[in-house]
Order: structure tokens, then sequence, then C-alpha cells
């Protein structure tokens, strides 16, 4: 679901890229607040995680189209929203900035629709009342499956809004919209069938490792699973220097979408500030198209380097605020 900058103004995109300028400030407030011991070496794993599957394009039969996760569901059931907005955000930054997957213009967009969606409205909207104070395997899926599957449909509807108030596409809306939210409804079911194994494995076999906090908020400080922390890293590199290589090739659901009205799954950037930010993506870009084997791990390796030290810079500062 990453958007061209193909796809928006400069205008939308400025507004966009103001709400999740404000989001990251406040969800860096959030995790500076936060007494957790594991908050700073989890987020980096699970935002390399979530990294290298997102590599991992999976068909939809039948269609033609593949989908990959968005993992915000995920990341939110470990972290909390807040800490997995900020990881999900450093995964769409990198992606933008490093491999050029997903246009720079329309970053702002990309982080409203998938982090933001999937972090702080699916997950304490609509997860945690499904799944309850007290899950059973079956509530965890069932929440699981409906979170995931909010949050694609949702994603998908403000893509559509988005490339209908820019107007600088001939796309039909109605087609558009249409087509995005069946396909992200597919998408997001096997997104959330996959996300309830791996959340329903972890709170049968460590528990602790998973969000928990009072009505209020506050969450229980707790000790660092070492062991977890490196079996999740050791999941990533597999992952992304796996079982990326066999994803699928098949356009993504909003590439899909484009291709069934135009007959193409690109679609050119008209202004001039959008093929400015072209030009400059492409010289940020070191693997454009993840175009090396090692693409996967090098960028999971990235996301985790990026978390920790983002992480670690919050908490030593929230440290020293407490000390003053």
């Amino acid at each position: 679901m990453h958007m061209s900058d193909g796809l928006i103004s400069t205008p939308v995109a400025a507004v966009a890229a103001a709400g999740a300028a404000v989001l990251i400030a406040v969800a860096a407030a959030k995790v500076k607040k936060s007494t957790r011991s594991d908050l700073v070496p989890l987020t980096g794993v699970l935002g390399a995680f979530v990294f290298a599957a997102q590599m991992v394009n999976f068909a939809i039969p039948g269609t033609g189209s593949s989908g990959h996760i968005i993992g915000g569901v995920l990341l939110a059931a470990f972290l909390g929203p807040w800490a997995a907005f900020l990881a999900l955000t450093a995964v769409l930054v990198i992606q933008c900035l490093v491999f050029a997957d997903g246009g720079l213009l329309a970053l702002g967009c990309n982080i409203l629709n998938m982090a933001a969606t999937s972090c702080l409205v699916a997950y304490p909207l609509v997860f945690r009342p499904v799944a309850g104070r007290s899950p059973s395997a079956p509530r965890i899926m069932a929440a699981s499956v409906a979170a995931c599957v909010v949050a694609l449909e949702l994603g998908a509807l403000l893509v559509s809004a988005e490339t209908e108030l820019s107007g600088v596409t001939a796309l039909s809306t109605a087609r558009f919209l249409m087509l995005m939210t069946v396909i992200h409804l597919a998408i997001g079911m096997c997104e959330g069938l996959a996300t309830g194994v791996v959340l329903g494995f972890v709170h049968r076999t460590r528990p602790a490792l998973l969000y928990t906090a009072t009505e209020e908020g506050e969450e229980p400080a707790r000790k660092v699973h070492w062991r977890a922390v490196a079996v999740i890293a050791l999941a990533a590199i597999v992952v992304g220097g796996g079982l990326s290589l066999a994803a699928s090739s098949s356009p993504d659901g909003l590439e899909w979408s484009i291709e069934k009205i135009t007959g193409s799954t690109e679609v050119v950037p008209q202004s001039a500030v959008a093929a400015a930010a072209g030009s400059l993506q492409e010289a940020t870009a070191a693997m454009p198209d993840y175009n090396s084997t090692l693409a996967g791990i090098i960028g999971a390796a990235m996301v985790m380097l990026t978390l920790w030290g983002v992480c670690a810079m919050i908490s030593t500062r929230s440290r020293k605020v407490k000390q003053m």
C-alpha cells in the first residue's frame, strides 16, 4: 500500500506530513514516559522483523495480485500503540529513503495510511476490546483478524481519499475505491490470520512479552527477555535473507488496483515538486527496489539500529529529566 508520488498533490502531501509529524512527536513523548526496561531492545528487533516480513509478498489466489503484512497490529500487541507507531514509522522511512519503496513526497501519507491506522486506531479500538483482559487463543485470533481487516480497509479508504483530493490522476474514484477495498479486505484477512498465529503462540509460551497496561495507560516495568530478543532478531535475518527471495512478483494491492483502471502499475508524477522529490529519493536510495540479495538483512539491520538509537536517546533524556 506504499503510495507513489504520482498519486499525490503537494498540498495533500504537506497536510499529511504535518499530521504525521505531530503523531511522531506525541509518540516520542509517550515512549519517553515508559518504565519498561525491555522497550529499547524489543522495539529494535521487532521493527527489524516487520521490515523483513513486509518483503514477503504473498499471492492472493484468483486475482493476479499480491499483498504483504503491514505489521502494525503485531507490533502494538508487543510494544503498545505509540512505541509500535514509532517502530513502523522507522520501517517506512528507511524503505522510502534507502530502497525507494513508496514516494518521498507521499511519505507522510504512507505513515498515516499504514502506521497510524494499524497502531493507533485498529489496535486500541478493535484488537484490545475483542481480545479482552483475559484473552484466549480463539479471542486473540478473532481480534487479530478483525483489527488487521479494519487497518487495511481504513488504509485503502485513505489512499483513495488522498488520491481524489489531490486530483493529479485520471483514476475513476468509485472504481478505484471499490478495487482498493476489495483487494485489501483479502490482504487484511491473510495478515490477520498470520498475526493471530504468532500472537497465539507467544501468549501460550511467553505471555510476558505481550503488551499490558492499566486503564490509565500505565504499564508495569519488566525485565528484558534477552533470549526472546535474540530469537526475534534471528527470525528477522531468516525472513529477510531467505523467505523474502520467494516473494510473489505479482503487483501489490495498490498497484493491482491502478493497473485494473489504467493498464499500468506506474503513475508518472506531474508536478515539479514531485519530480524534485523523486530526484532526491534517487540520490538517497542505495538499493532501489531491493536490488540486492542482502537487501532484507541490510534493511532489517538498519531499522534495528535506528530504533535502538532513537529509543535509547529518548530513554536517556527521560532519565535526565527525572534526576533534575
